[in-house]
């Protein structure tokens, strides 16, 4: 698409969200504000990234195209209030997309993506220190899902050396966990089997982010292949007639087999 043309459908993009929140608009686009339409943003990010993992491109675009209209609103709400615009959305990022890539926008020489992550937190940690900021923690968004948390917050403690040696270690931590929780699991102590549970979770990340698997993205492929599956019982069960409630779990259990046999 040329720049002019795409400027054009970007404008566009602009007066129909404009139209949208005007007097004579949607009376529901109308009533939102910055916080109200904070579940539709998080929504669309993982529709973004639900079409990635079913690999299809013509639905990658169309929630693409859903989650720059959270963008689009949100810059308009901020015009409607005056306190930015699009435009200041789209500096902000220019701007530290030149000043966290000096390799290509300035002189320095970098050659490995390794050497640009390393690089890109270093001007993190500068511009967080400019800002008066405190924890390297603090870079990690408090509102995103408990797994991402935790991954970034491993990561982030592991960039100063506070991390395990060896994958093995890692291992040996779940396991320690695992017995943990069997010790009270029994017992009536919620709050200490959430604790244990939660500790077993956290291990797990670390497990993950030593092979480089981002443990949101993994526990969706899991959601989606439980779904799958379940989807194969139902209408299995269905075309035989069958009352899915009085069925006992050794069928359900064949079913299931029977769509893991099929690969599903």
């Amino acid at each position: 698409m040329k720049t002019k043309e795409f400027a054009s459908e970007f404008n566009k993009l602009l007066y129909i969200m404009e139209k949208l929140r005007g007097p004579k608009g949607c009376p529901w686009d109308r009533k939102q504000d910055f916080y109200s339409l904070k579940p539709y943003i998080i929504e669309e990010a993982y529709e973004v990234v639900e079409a990635l993992e079913k690999k299809d491109m013509d639905l990658l675009k169309e929630e693409l195209g859903d989650l720059l209209l959270q963008v689009v609103f949100q810059a308009q709400i901020g015009k409607e209030e005056e306190i930015f615009d699009i435009n200041d959305v789209i500096i902000g990022i220019t701007e530290k997309l030149i000043r966290r890539h000096p390799h290509v926008f300035g002189q320095e020489k970098i050659d490995t993506a390794q050497e640009v992550k390393k690089t890109w937190e270093e001007i993190k940690k500068r511009e967080r220190t400019s800002n008066k900021e405190g924890s390297i923690l603090d870079d990690v968004s408090k509102v995103q899902p408990s797994l991402n948390q935790a991954y970034e917050i491993q990561q982030k403690a592991a960039e100063v050396g506070f991390d395990w040696d060896e994958i093995k270690d890692v291992v040996l931590k779940i396991d320690e966990e695992v017995a943990e929780l069997k010790e009270v699991i029994d017992k009536t102590d919620k709050d200490r089997i959430e604790d244990e549970i939660g500790d077993l979770l956290f291990a797990v990340v670390n497990l993950s982010r030593f092979k480089n698997i981002n443990p949101e993205i993994a526990l969706l492929r899991t959601i989606n292949k439980f779904k799958k599956r379940f989807n194969y019982i139902e209408n299995t069960v269905k075309n035989k007639n069958e009352d899915i409630q009085q069925m006992s779990l050794e069928e359900l259990d064949g079913y299931w087999n029977e769509a893991k046999e099929k690969n599903l």
